[in-house]
């Protein structure tokens, strides 16, 4: 029973990964010329599977799918950076409960966009020697973490009326 659990868990796992591989590289794809970033809204998804999966597995989902999404769009560069900043990002919320959006979790998407930008700084400023150059990405990171917290929280809310977690947990069991 354990092991059928654990692969079904892998599987969602690995649909949430699918899933924010594919907002995040195809799904209002905005590219950044700057710095040859882009604006996307796969952060509401990593929120979303970090809210619904157990932490390890959520991680998994968000650095997978957001770094294949840079190694296959051409922005391989970002790869591995983009690995560590969104699955940091993953661990700042929480799956305990019966819903998705809580209190904590609605903090957590502020506190993760406040990771993304940071992380992504601080990834520019080593990639170009410079602490200033960066800076001219602040403006569009931030509109991409501020755009990820309301698809989160207006999916999420949308998500725990149709008890979509009690759904889930049904089905790995």
């Amino acid at each position: 029973m354990k092991k059928q659990s654990t692969l079904r868990l892998g599987v969602i796992t690995a649909l949430f990964g699918a899933l924010i591989f594919v907002v995040t590289a195809y799904i209002l794809h905005i590219p950044t010329p700057a710095t040859g970033g882009y604006i996307h809204l796969g952060d509401a998804f990593v929120y979303l599977a970090a809210s619904i999966l157990p932490a390890p597995y959520a991680i998994a989902a968000a650095g997978i799918g957001e770094a294949l999404s840079d190694a296959l769009t051409g922005s391989v560069v970002y790869a591995v950076p983009t690995l560590l900043i969104k699955s940091a990002m993953a661990v700042c919320f929480t799956s305990a409960g019966e819903k998705i959006v809580t209190k904590r979790n609605a903090v957590a998407s502020a506190a993760a966009g406040v990771i993304c930008v940071a992380g992504y700084y601080l990834t520019e400023a080593i990639l170009y020697h410079s602490f200033a150059s960066p800076l001219v990405e602040i403006p569009a990171n931030l509109v991409q973490a501020a755009a990820s917290a309301v698809v989160f929280l207006l999916a999420g809310r949308a998500l725990d009326r149709a008890k979509l977690k009690n759904s889930v947990a049904a089905f790995v069991k």
